[in-house]
């Protein structure tokens, strides 16, 4: 979409958010359609709704979305859906374990007795609430990467407004989830729902039903990442060429600085060596935006360490020019990358960094 077209739907849509509701009044479908006029714009309190399914400890549905929501700062285990994992649970737990996990040198998700759990903490909870009121963390991280909401849902629970992530969290339900970076509005409330729940030992710190075994591996893995993250938005503070890739402005924004120089977060989607032409790699922002990386040299390629780096954060820093397609003259933005220094790659406990000669 040209720049222009898109910096006309950025000022009607912020004259379409308005303001939030959070006044007294129950839950009324009227309510919720207002509400979801604001679901695709940015801001951080999106209004109030009800919720009518809760599909396991960090995912649920709202009145009038065809989408699910996916809670930020939580990452509960996942419920039995197939009949495949069933047997193989069935078969053993640590037999389970081994075959889930694989050759994975990262922890993975997988179902467990304690997803179960998890949902029923969740179903427990919701049970009697007439309204939640949705917020997100940043005004323009709107979707993840599968289309589902980012949010916070604070329930109104015997006259009070109570955020059900960090309760999760208190209740040993989840860790504090930071792998995509720390929460910006409730960090501290986060890390002290962990403390509580570690020192009472309570769900996934205690004994009680089967889960994963690995949480110090995910916890040291995921902390690395939200450090990255907090690291790169505390240098880009105050600076429109510090770009997160997932936003849902970063293409017109990154439009918007051709032939500057800016510094990209995110994580590697796929890279592979040229065997004609140039090597690529690709960082994947929001919904269908994808932004690639050319090397024209495979050493600088190789030294880099993207391929090692799939699925990890990196910054890059390049100067974007416009790539037009002679065969089919479709037009992408693009960065290419001269030296291994224009890439920074975060830090993973388990993978060594290749070595710059």
């Amino acid at each position: 979409m040209p720049v222009r077209r898109l910096a006309l739907s950025v000022l009607l849509a912020a004259i379409a958010l308005g303001c939030g509701n959070h006044g007294s009044d129950r839950y009324s479908r009227k309510q919720a359609q207002k509400s979801l006029s604001k679901l695709e714009v940015p801001g951080t309190t999106v209004g109030e709704f009800k919720v009518t399914k809760v599909t396991d400890g960090d995912t649920v549905h709202v009145d009038g979305l065809d989408s699910s929501l996916r809670l930020v700062g939580i990452d509960t285990e996942e419920t039995f859906k197939t009949e495949p994992d069933r047997r193989d649970y069935e078969a053993g737990w640590e037999q389970y374990l081994v075959k889930k996990r694989g050759a994975s040198k990262r922890p993975v998700k997988m179902s467990t007795p304690f997803g179960d759990t998890a949902k029923k903490f969740a179903v427990k909870f919701f049970d009697g609430v007439d309204r939640v009121r949705l917020e997100r963390d940043h005004p323009a991280e709107i979707r993840d990467r599968y289309k589902r909401y980012l949010a916070y849902v604070i329930a109104h629970k015997d006259g009070k407004w109570i955020n059900y992530n960090v309760e999760a969290v208190r209740a040993g339900m989840t860790p504090y989830f930071t792998k995509y970076g720390y929460s910006r509005k409730y960090h501290s409330d986060f890390l002290a729902a962990q403390h509580e729940a570690q020192k009472a030992r309570r769900g996934i710190w205690g004994d009680a039903d089967q889960h994963y075994p690995d949480y110090p591996e995910r916890l040291a893995w995921w902390n690395a990442r939200g450090e990255f993250v907090e690291e790169f938005r505390k240098e880009g503070e105050g600076k429109d060429n510090y770009i997160d890739i997932t936003h849902w402005d970063a293409q017109k924004r990154i439009e918007e600085l051709l032939g500057k120089e800016i510094h990209v977060l995110g994580t590697i989607d796929g890279a592979e060596i040229g065997q004609k032409g140039p090597s690529r790699a690709e960082m994947k922002g929001s919904k269908s935006f994808e932004f690639p990386l050319i090397f024209f040299d495979n050493d600088v390629f190789g030294t880099s360490g993207v391929r090692e780096w799939k699925g990890e954060y990196v910054v890059v820093t390049g100067v974007p020019t416009v790539y037009e397609n002679k065969r089919t003259h479709r037009k992408q933005v693009q960065i290419r990358v001269e030296r291994a220094s224009q890439i920074k790659l975060s830090k993973v406990p388990g993978l060594t960094p290749p070595t710059v000669p």
